[in-house]
């Protein structure tokens, strides 16, 4: 077998074609759109490439045929915060076959110790972590838009290569053709009781203020996470743009406290019931073809990427009242049944139980992987945040 970096066009054109020796025949792959893959590694596109570096290799077996493909890169801002410095691997795709698996696992590691890493995270993303990021493990369906899927056999190879369990992520399910649950709707009359709370939906014409204030309750709601740092405007600002196709307004949210932003729900229309129809390409006839699905209503589900709320706040219902007024509009979209709630990890108690008290069930279940390269070190999970985010963070599993 021969490891081959990706450099040209046909290596470019193999890392992107590999998937479909992997996943054919199986009607749940939906593959991502070759050219949002080549924007993660075009350093003029994706803004990790001001504070990081990553490269991309291809696979082929002896008969020169490309048998699995792999990533890795590193987020200084976040590489040296944790106890050991940590790169990331991912795009991870192969065979059946371990022996190439871990020939791919050992490149990534290679590369990640000549940069001085000692630890490498993945799957995952060289980017935020709403999208790409971690190994689907339960709940083998089709994937939510930026929502990792692979095949099940890929958790032994991690797992046998010496990954071991950081974080887990799960993803919940809203039936939106049924009613919520009696308890969220007091919960929600209480909180829209309050004067000093108003709710708005996203307004395109003003773009940079709802930015600057999802910014600020992002920076202060994240900031007892283990690995934070500031959310990036121009990060914000290239994903709007990139979701302006698809984009509806009135599923992204925002809470206000006497004009203060205090909260925000950030949803998207599940555009992959709609890619997986287009092989990865969106050339002229495929284009026609994404804006006559989309005419005809193909999309049936949303999905929540991300939601926050700033500490103060995290006692005022505030939740309850965003549900409560997207639920208003989700009555105006009746073709929109379903909506996926992920995802969450099992740092996040608050907000899983937050997922429960809407009545979403589980649907699917991925994990974050660390390798150590040194096998003596003790190896610790994520940090948990707690309940009440005011308090110290605490650290272990749950």
């Amino acid at each position: 077998m021969k490891i081959i970096e990706v450099t040209d066009k046909k290596s470019r054109l193999a890392f992107l074609d590999m998937v479909e020796t992997v996943y054919r025949g199986d009607t749940n792959f939906v593959r991502t759109l070759d050219q949002e893959i080549e924007l993660v590694f075009n350093p003029s596109t994706n803004s990790f490439f001001t504070h990081g570096e990553a490269t991309r290799w291809i696979l082929e077996d002896e008969n020169g045929k490309v048998i699995g493909r792999v990533a890795a890169f590193i987020n200084k801002r976040k590489a040296f915060s944790f106890q050991q410095p940590t790169g990331g691997m991912g795009f991870f795709e192969v065979v059946n076959n371990k022996e190439a698996a871990f020939l791919l696992f050992d490149t990534c590691r290679e590369w990640l110790t000549a940069r001085k890493m000692q630890a490498m995270d993945g799957p995952i993303n060289f980017g935020e972590n709403d999208v790409n990021w971690g190994l689907l493990v339960e709940g083998f369906m089709p994937p939510g838009i930026g929502m990792n899927y692979n095949p099940p056999y890929y958790k032994e190879f991690f797992e046998s290569y010496g990954f071991k369990f950081y974080f887990e992520q799960i993803s919940n399910h809203l039936d939106l053709t049924k009613k919520f649950p009696e308890r969220f709707w007091k919960i929600a009359d209480w909180a829209m009781k309050k004067p000093e709370l108003t709710f708005r939906h996203f307004e395109p014409l003003m773009r940079d203020k709802f930015i600057r204030d999802l910014k600020e309750v992002y920076d202060d709601a994240w900031k007892f996470h283990e690995n934070y740092t500031p959310m990036d405007e121009a990060t914000l600002i290239k994903g709007l743009e990139k979701a302006k196709s698809f984009l509806d307004p009135e599923l992204i949210w925002f809470a206000y406290y006497e004009d203060e932003p205090v909260a925000f729900l950030v949803q998207f229309p599940d555009v992959n019931q709609i890619i997986k129809h287009l092989h990865g390409k969106l050339h002229f006839f495929n284009k026609l073809k994404f804006l006559w699905l989309k005419y005809r209503k193909t999309i049936t589900r949303t999905r929540i990427v991300i939601m926050g709320v700033k500490p103060k706040y995290q006692r005022f219902g505030v939740e309850s009242g965003i549900f409560y007024h997207l639920n208003e509009k989700m009555k105006k979209k009746p073709h929109i049944t379903e909506l996926e709630l992920g995802w969450v990890g099992d740092f996040n108690p608050k907000m899983r139980a937050l997922h429960e008290s809407v009545g979403a069930v589980f649907a699917k279940r991925h994990v974050t992987y660390r390798k150590i390269f040194n096998e003596n070190i003790d190896f610790q999970r994520s940090t948990i945040i707690p309940v009440d985010t005011k308090e110290r963070v605490v650290k272990g599993g749950l």
